[in-house]
């Protein structure tokens, strides 16, 4: 296929390759990429940057049409999972064998490599990126070579969360434990006036998963989402008061497609998401971007969001507040230190938003903000390089695998120049 017209989820941006290709079979993988010049995997399209870019020499490539591999060893509590498989495939398919992964995002529809190699998270005090729970990466290298990378090689640190810059992930193998059920409670009106660090940190922990939400056109917190297990206590929440109807994290929007709510108890893959999985969340007619902060500067980091709300909520749908546990992929967001995580979906208009996001970004500088790496962001190379103590191991890393730099693109070559 040549001079395609192919779009990320959202539509903001529009690939230049010069081919989309989509192999059936490992085999003509490795081979479609030992003889490409220049390869970058689209995943589920759910960037909001040039990510994925291949550039008009480049071969935008889908595993879409590979064998759905999901294969579970339930006595080692692992599963093998293929490179194109999304995390609801992956979890009908664990949770029938009576098993469960750690945690979820808020969205079941994306890819698992893909999701893994942004950095993307859940939420929970506890609770690592959902990188945390890969135990092995497999990858077609430049040469359509195969190489496995596994959690005891010191080089594991930036095999998982790479940007796609190391080969083409074909499969991952994950970590699991016994099924599990969550059940959902929504509280509404929590203030920020009077929230000390104390109090930030008791309702952030007050069940397995949290999420605040507001849209920043009031100080404070329209919702807050509580995920329990049932197999864990669920606290008094004495900071806001129950929802009295089903609430959908964007105001106005109908809650038709959230996941169940009022303490149904139900399939872990059926709460830890926001989203039900039969179910598109939305048009795509929007932006996001998200950024990962030190845990301790939480509260700092809100006032001065509030501070600049004027700014940013009249581009703004919503913005969700998680956390986010430390972990150790060099290029993760949450990489040494437990994370809150601000992440906002703008409005679908690139020319109004960036300017907010500059704001944004100068009023969170204080806190070492990380950007999510699938998302809109500003942040300058030399930043970034200042943000990420790793990145020269993972430049080198890039250099071990792909010494031709096959696998990057302007995006990539810029996070390295760093």
């Amino acid at each position: 296929m040549t001079d395609i017209t192919v779009t990320n989820w959202a539509g903001n941006i529009t690939y230049t390759a010069k081919e989309l290709l989509r192999p059936h079979t490992t085999a003509a993988l490795r081979t479609l990429v030992a003889d490409s010049a220049r390869v970058r995997v689209l995943g589920s399209g759910h960037s909001f940057n040039e990510i994925a870019e291949p550039g008009p020499e480049g071969v935008l490539l889908s595993l879409a049409d590979l064998p759905a591999e999901v294969d579970v060893d339930s006595a080692a509590r692992t599963v093998r999972v293929g490179g194109g498989v999304r995390y609801a495939e992956l979890a009908r398919v664990v949770h029938g064998r009576g098993l469960a992964l750690a945690n979820m995002a808020s969205l079941p529809h994306i890819s698992v490599a893909g999701s893994v190699a942004t950095g993307t998270h859940g939420s929970g005090v506890g609770n690592g990126p959902l990188s945390s729970s890969v135990r092995e990466v497999e990858l077609v290298t430049a040469d359509g070579s195969t190489v496995t990378i596994a959690r005891d090689e010191e080089r594991f640190g930036g095999a998982v969360t790479s940007l796609g810059a190391l080969g083409v992930v074909t499969a991952l193998t994950l970590d699991l434990e016994p099924a599990y059920e969550v059940e959902q409670h929504v509280f509404t009106e929590l203030p920020l006036e009077g929230l000390d660090a104390a109090t930030f940190e008791a309702v952030m922990s007050a069940a397995y998963s949290v999420s605040l939400f507001t849209d920043w056109r009031a100080p404070g917190f329209r919702q807050v989402w509580l995920k329990r297990r049932t197999d864990r206590p669920l606290p008094d929440f004495p900071y806001a008061a129950p929802a009295a109807e089903k609430t959908h994290p964007v105001p106005g929007m109908p809650a038709v497609n959230c996941t169940e709510q009022f303490g149904v108890a139900g399939p872990w893959h059926e709460r830890l998401p926001h989203f039900r999985a039969e179910f598109t969340p939305s048009s795509g007619a929007e932006l996001q971007s998200e950024y990962l902060m030190p845990r301790e500067h939480a509260l700092d980091a809100l006032r001065a969001m509030d501070a600049i709300r004027e700014v940013v909520a009249p581009v703004l749908q919503t913005c969700e507040i998680r956390t986010v546990a430390a972990d150790g992929q060099w290029l993760s967001p949450s990489y040494g230190r437990d994370t809150v995580a601000a992440h906002f979906t703008w409005v679908e208009d690139t020319a109004a938003v960036l300017p907010v996001v500059r704001r944004l970004e100068e009023a969170l500088a204080p806190f070492a903000p990380r950007p999510h790496w699938g998302k809109v962001f500003t942040t300058p190379a030399d930043r970034l390089s200042a943000l990420y103590p790793r990145l020269a191991d993972f430049r080198t890393l890039t250099r071990d695998l792909d010494p031709s730099g096959k696998f990057t693109n302007a995006f990539v070559r810029e996070v390295l120049a760093g």
